[in-house]
């Protein structure tokens, strides 16, 4: 049988060979799936993964938030102002480190959470992919992940 590994010594490999823009083009496409569901909440994408972090755990900090997200902190405030400024978080200094700013859930910002499994039934009906095909593709994006940050799964930065 002839090997069919790409010779990666001589020529880059074609676009839709590459890792990294399969990974790349898919999140696009992933993102322009839940645009319309995203703009009838009233939140971006990046919104939405900051307050996804607050549902997993209200009260965190903005530096917190951004390492879960894998962002700089700098690119974390200016979402907080502007989910703040449309009533979905509230952000407070620390009363123990006055450098520290928590950010908390509203009301209006916790009962989001139950208008958002949209995005995965549509993910999952649009991917034609089962429950546990996309739990097992997900699992092996993670890996990826973990191992390309220099990061275990006893990290807790496995989700």
């Amino acid at each position: 049988m002839p090997d069919t590994t790409p010779d990666t010594t001589s020529e880059p490999l074609p676009l839709d060979a590459q890792l990294c823009f399969s990974l790349y083009s898919t999140t696009i496409a992933i993102n322009r799936l839940y645009k319309p569901m995203l703009d009838s909440l009233g939140v971006t994408y990046p919104q939405y993964l900051v307050l996804s972090t607050l549902w997993e755990g209200d009260g965190q900090t903005i530096t917190a938030i951004a390492d879960r997200l894998a962002l700089e902190p700098s690119t974390i405030t200016p979402l907080m102002k502007r989910l703040e400024a449309a009533g979905f978080v509230s952000r407070q200094r620390n009363p123990q480190d006055e450098r520290q700013v928590q950010v908390f859930l509203t009301a209006k910002g916790r009962g989001l959470r139950t208008r958002t499994p949209c995005l995965t039934d549509a993910l999952l009906e649009n991917s034609k992919l089962s429950v546990p095909q996309m739990i097992a593709l997900n699992d092996q994006v993670q890996r990826l992940r973990l191992a390309l940050t220099g990061r275990n799964a006893d990290d807790g930065d496995a989700g």
